[in-house]
């Protein structure tokens, strides 16, 4: 799910700053499914499957507050999703499932990336930084997005919730 403009390219501008090299090639998003590698003949089946699950959810608000941390276990500072953790959740579960049901490598979490795969010394101010963040918007959908040749992710289709 994407989030909103300014609020999503303050992010990617700070993740930029901390010296990301991915900040730029991937828009700011709660992740619903990992990147998945899926075969160019099943994209009309899991359109569909997309489709109807978003048929089943409704709009909701979105806070997004504070930092977190996956260290040890991963090197990512992200911001946490305070309100709207539940429906990313349940969403999740759904899109994962049918034609795109497959394991996670980590239980689900949803969350904003604003730093990956940096120095820790970079990453503690990168955690110090988004302390402070706040945004608070609605979510009207969710999108797919490819990841093309270039190696930088765009939105490719968008579903509105009912």
């Amino acid at each position: 799910m994407s989030v909103p403009d300014p609020h999503g390219a303050a992010i990617q501008d700070a993740r930029a700053g901390h010296g990301d090299p991915l900040a730029r090639s991937i828009p700011t998003h709660v992740t619903l499914l990992p990147p998945t590698e899926v075969p160019v003949d099943a994209l009309p089946k899991i359109e569909e499957h997309l489709a109807a699950v978003a048929a089943a959810h409704r709009p909701f608000r979105m806070l997004l507050r504070g930092s977190g941390t996956f260290r040890p276990v991963s090197p990512v500072v992200y911001i946490r999703v305070e309100e709207g953790a539940q429906e990313c959740r349940l969403l999740e579960a759904d899109v994962r499932s049918g034609p795109l049901a497959r394991e996670l490598a980590f239980p689900y979490h949803p969350h904003v990336t604003v730093a990956h795969g940096l120095p820790d010394d970079v990453l503690d101010q990168a955690y110090e930084q988004a302390r402070g963040f706040r945004a608070s918007f609605e979510v009207p959908g969710f999108g797919l997005s490819r990841f093309d040749a270039d190696e930088v992710w765009r939105p490719w289709r968008s579903y509105s919730f009912s």
